[in-house]
């Protein structure tokens, strides 16, 4: 139940704020639509920061081109477990690390020399800038929908092309 007024889904409570809102909306359609990242890289950053926020309509959204991309349940069952679940390549797992880096301890990420030569590694700048704002909508709408409990009950099917609610 929405801790404000406003109906139990994914975008009334921005209602609210009509001016600040479409500020949110830009940056959902920048990382749904314009993020270069593969899927499955993306994926499993957004996927390993639902768990951290406990958003439970993070937790059960999938994309529809989930299955043609190897995103099956067994992708998304390993998440929690990313570091020696199979099947995860490389990139996979450096972006499941940052994403638990940034929504759990954002300073020791920092500071891990180690993790930044690894990512460096396997990521070009570009593409760790893509990462990372991917992972500030999720983190913080997530966080923020989790917290207000809002449109938790509701059912989301993405796409990198546009978002449908089910």
């Amino acid at each position: 139940m929405p801790r404000i007024d406003v109906p139990d889904d994914l975008g009334g409570w921005m209602a609210l704020r009509p001016d600040m809102a479409p500020g949110l909306v830009a940056l959902s359609d920048a990382v749904y639509g314009k993020s270069k990242l593969p899927l499955r890289v993306q994926e499993i950053a957004r996927m390993r920061i639902a768990l951290a926020n406990q958003c439970e309509v993070c937790r059960n959204a999938r994309y529809a081109e989930g299955p043609e991309s190897g995103m099956n349940e067994a992708f998304y069952a390993g998440v929690a477990q990313w570091r020696t679940a199979p099947g995860y390549s490389p990139r996979e797992r450096l972006a499941a690390e940052y994403a638990e880096g940034i929504a759990l301890d954002h300073l020791a990420l920092r500071d891990n020399d180690d993790f930044w030569k690894r990512l460096r590694q396997h990521f070009r700048d570009e593409e760790i800038v893509d990462l990372a704002l991917c992972c500030t909508l999720w983190l913080g709408a997530g966080r923020t929908m989790r917290v207000l409990d809002v449109g938790q009950t509701c059912s989301l099917v993405m796409s990198r092309r546009e978002i449908e609610l089910a």
